[in-house]
């Protein structure tokens, strides 16, 4: 019987296979999930060079689902709408180093790998609260995601 938060949404098998998951990351869903979307199928070394550009303010995530009221950005192709998700940029850079490390522990090349499957889900919210004016409080909830990256070996 598998434990909470430990599997994987997809089973991708095979011997050039390396995996790595951050669970209940305090960062923002909608922004996991269009990074998500971006990095998927690039190598892992792509993917950490514009995520790196991303932190440093040069390159932003083009957002397509979570597009509302999102301002234009400087430097998209074939999509106007961005932003710069500095902090879920940071988790992701993290996240694919684990799986470098792991790919590399099994025996694969950490220089060839492609991001075959990478998913970001809501986490569980964490209760907090938010003092105001008079001794009052306002209830709120931080925010978590899941995310999880499957890569394999490309020759």
């Amino acid at each position: 019987m598998e434990m909470a938060r430990t599997g994987y949404s997809t089973e991708i098998e095979g011997e050039n296979v390396a995996r790595a998951k951050a669970n209940e990351v305090p960062v923002s869903p909608k922004h996991s999930i269009e990074i998500a979307r971006f990095i998927r199928n690039m190598t892992t070394s792509e993917a950490k060079a514009y995520l790196a550009d991303v932190v440093a303010l040069k390159k932003p995530i083009p957002f397509k689902r979570f597009k509302r009221n999102v301002a234009h950005k400087r430097g998209l192709s074939k999509w106007p709408a961005g932003r710069y998700p500095v902090k879920a940029a940071e988790a992701y850079i993290r996240l694919i180093e684990s799986v470098e490390k792991n790919a590399e522990y099994i025996g694969l090349d950490p220089t060839s790998l492609r991001i075959e499957h990478v998913a970001a889900n809501r986490g569980r919210g964490f209760r907090a609260f938010f003092p105001r004016a008079m001794g009052r409080a306002t209830p709120k909830r931080r925010e978590t995601v899941n995310i999880e990256i499957v890569v394999t070996e490309v020759a």
